[in-house]
């Protein structure tokens, strides 16, 4: 199981000195999924297959043909108007792992010895009618740490979402799990009772962190999911999935950095060659790419703005990140090397997990983790109309509809000058939507986007600070500014009594939500 130094050293060196043999094989249809190319099924021409870095595609007769080093994993692109076979636990088989010694002697599990290279690598694919209009299911950091965690998930997020219809498959963005890979297994339990396929981001708690090079920093990932470095196509859509951890950190050799390596770029590069200027390119990775003044130094500057030289050419664009345990829009414009005059839209997604299992435990036991921008846990629905998209995203334990969170204070005084306001957290917002709100059969009045502390958020906070007897579960992390954040006056100089709060929040594709809050006017 453990590779020599020789072997560990040829993998940093360039792709002309590593490969050393051909694989060839063929991609054909299989409709009796039997995952046997049949005498009389086809091959399918001009899909593309990729050993990791370089990508052809298959001739009129499915074939292809590629080198490999002893260290590799073969991968067939799905192309639109397919199903991918996938396992018990509904993970898609679209890969070849040859890693003839194994992976290295780590901690946790990496690949068995492969053997010798088989004399064809074949991919089945399943001929499927694929819409234009469809949803994926995307969730953030479901990362536990312990077996109770992942029971915390499963109970949380995927009963709530076991057995949905219409969404052909799902992404889980990294941070599968917490540092633990042992966790792998029930992850993976837990999340094939949705009844989709899933694909898989790499995170940096999916890592091994006694790997010396960064090209083996995720062992355990690929003999568990496969690469960690792909691609597919959906109707007009083709979505690319990247690692975008540095480990070890290049800068000082501790810790991560996010980024990506030349292989990996280089592969975005030649993948993109084969796929139609019109088509909505969506990139998945676990990192944001965009660095808040806030954040320091969290993504190496030459390798974003290599990813953007490479999209210049794509009008259509999306970036999915998480790992923040917060919710909000990035929009990377010229300044940060983008080469479009419309901004590159990066949606860093809310987690499953929320703020790491924190908070009080709920009816169930489960603890509320609202995250610290006021976002409760929950997961994102991104919807594909050819290559446009729209987003909505769910509230864990909340109806469909439940989108904001109002606050007000509970009483004010009657005509008396006073600091408190009318919240709004439109949790799925940023500044590039406008919110209104209305008391009672009042005018409507426009409510100012701010960067502050969620109130709610700080409620749920100093309730730990200041009762005076231990609560249940773990005390949340401390707030940060959100993002998705409005306020308004709060009128005093109405009748005594209670008033209803109406806000309706308009996004940026037009669509309308509204929500109600109240607060009472006393008199002294």
């Amino acid at each position: 199981m453990l590779k020599s130094f020789m072997l560990i050293a040829c993998i940093e060196l360039t792709a002309a000195s590593v490969y050393a043999q051909t694989v060839t094989g063929i991609v054909y249809e299989d409709p009796n999924h039997n995952a046997k190319k049949d005498n009389n099924e086809v091959g399918i021409a001009q899909v593309a297959v990729s050993n990791g870095t370089q990508v052809v595609l298959t001739d009129a007769q499915g074939k292809y043909e590629l080198p490999v080093s002893q260290d590799e994993i073969i991968s067939v692109i799905k192309p639109s108007g397919y199903d991918l076979p996938v396992s018990a636990q509904n993970l898609p088989q679209f890969y070849y792992t040859y890693k003839p010694q194994g992976g290295p002697d780590f901690e946790f599990e990496t690949a068995k010895p492969t053997g010798k290279l088989p004399k064809s690598v074949d991919f089945a694919l399943y001929p499927a009618e694929e819409q234009d209009q469809f949803t994926a299911l995307i969730f953030g950091d479901p990362q536990p740490y312990t077996k109770e965690e992942v029971d915390f998930f499963a109970e949380a997020i995927v009963s709530e979402v076991a057995g949905i219809k219409n969404v052909p498959f799902g992404i889980v963005l990294g941070d599968l799990v917490g540092d633990n890979l042992s966790l792998y297994e029930p992850y993976k339990q837990a999340i094939q009772q949705v009844g989709i396929p899933w694909f898989n981001v790499m995170g940096n708690h999916d890592m091994n962190y006694d790997a010396t090079a960064d090209s083996l920093s995720d062992e355990t990932f690929e003999a568990t999911f496969g690469p960690a470095n792909y691609a597919f196509n959906y109707g007009k859509v083709h979505f690319i999935i990247l690692d975008d951890i540095l480990y070890p950190d290049p800068q000082d050799g501790e810790g991560y950095q996010g980024g990506f390596r030349k292989d990996q770029l280089d592969f975005v590069e030649n993948d993109l060659k084969q796929v139609p200027k019109d088509h909505l390119i969506v990139l998945s990775f676990h990192i944001p790419i965009y660095e808040s003044p806030d954040w320091g130094d969290t993504f190496r500057d030459e390798d974003r703005q290599r990813l953007f030289d490479i999209l210049k050419r794509f009008p259509h664009t999306l970036s999915l990140s998480a790992h923040t345990h917060l919710q909000r829009h990035n929009y990377l414009d010229k300044t940060l090397g983008w080469q479009q005059d419309e901004p590159h839209h990066e949606y860093n997604v809310g987690t499953t997990s929320g703020d790491w299992y924190s908070g009080q435990l709920n009816k169930a036991g489960i603890p509320i983790s609202t995250m610290r921008d006021g976002t409760p846990k929950g997961y994102a629905f991104l919807h594909f109309d050819g290559n446009q998209y729209t987003f909505d995203y769910k509230v864990a334990g909340k109806p469909k509809d439940y989108r904001m969170q109002v606050f007000a204070p509970q009483v004010v005084e009657r005509n008396k000058r006073t600091s408190a306001g009318i919240y709004a957290n439109f949790f799925q917002g940023g500044e590039k939507d406008s919110l209104m709100y209305q008391v009672d059969n009042g005018p409507w009045q426009g409510m100012e986007w701010t960067q502050d502390y969620d109130p709610a958020y700080l409620d749920i906070l100093h309730e730990w600070d200041f009762t005076g007897a231990l609560l249940s579960g773990r005390r949340p992390s401390n707030p940060q500014f959100s993002q998705h954040l409005w306020r308004g006056s709060i009128p005093n100089d109405l009748p005594a009594g209670k008033h209803t709060i109406t806000v309706k929040a308009t996004d940026v594709y037009g669509r309308t939500f509204e929500q109600l809050g109240s607060y009472q006017i006393k008199e002294r």
